[in-house]
């Protein structure tokens, strides 16, 4: 009896033994399959991670250019407005410029008639009146839209204002020097609407 309840003993102690190791390698397993699930997850997150922050990077760089984009069209837009009322300022300053040409003919014409005059017979003198009344009426209309002349008598020649006919030694005169005015040249606003026709004194 005692014989036999020593080795139900025995065994029962075997059993347990057993059950705790089975007990123990089950929670190792369970543990190493939590390991090695959390492992690729863990990867996982560390990819979406990497991801955002080059996605937040492309995004940058994309609204920087969108920035610069829209800084060159806003220049642009303002150098368009800039040139439109430039040429705008100059169609009104400038728009009689053809008119003003043509018209300084007739005043050239006034000019010498009144210059061939002859003051002393009495009908001349009267027509040379008329004439002169004419020429000036027709100066102030110039002056009026702000055209003046370019006499340039005994002054430096320009070859912006001046158109040279020929060059003449002149011993008076300092070399490179206006000494005669064949025609007188015309401004419109400051801009040049017709040159001097000149004679300048040779070197």
């Amino acid at each position: 009896m005692s014989t036999e309840q020593g080795s139900e003993g025995g065994n029962t102690r075997e059993e347990n033994s057993r059950r705790e190791e089975e007990q123990a390698a089950e929670s190792t397993g369970a543990k190493s399959a939590e390991t090695g699930s959390s492992g690729p997850a863990a990867a996982g997150e560390e990819a979406d991670v990497a991801a955002a922050g080059d996605e937040r990077t492309k995004l940058e760089e994309e609204v920087k250019d969108l920035r610069e984009q829209l800084l060159m069209t806003q220049a642009d837009m303002q150098n368009v407005r800039k040139r439109a009322e430039r040429d705008v300022e100059n169609a009104h300053k400038y728009a009689l410029e053809k008119f003003v040409g043509d018209l300084v003919s007739v005043v050239d014409n006034l000019e010498r008639a009144v210059d061939t005059i002859d003051r002393d017979d009495p009908a001349q003198e009267k027509l040379g009146e008329g004439v002169e009344l004419t020429l000036r009426g027709f100066q102030d209309v110039l002056q009026r839209y702000n055209v003046e002349a370019v006499n340039p008598q005994g002054e430096t020649f320009d070859p912006d204002r001046h158109q040279a006919m020929s060059m003449v030694p002149a011993q008076d005169a300092e070399p490179n020097t206006v000494i005669e005015v064949y025609q007188k040249g015309y401004t419109l606003n400051g801009r040049l609407v017709r040159p001097a026709m000149v004679v300048v004194a040779k070197g």
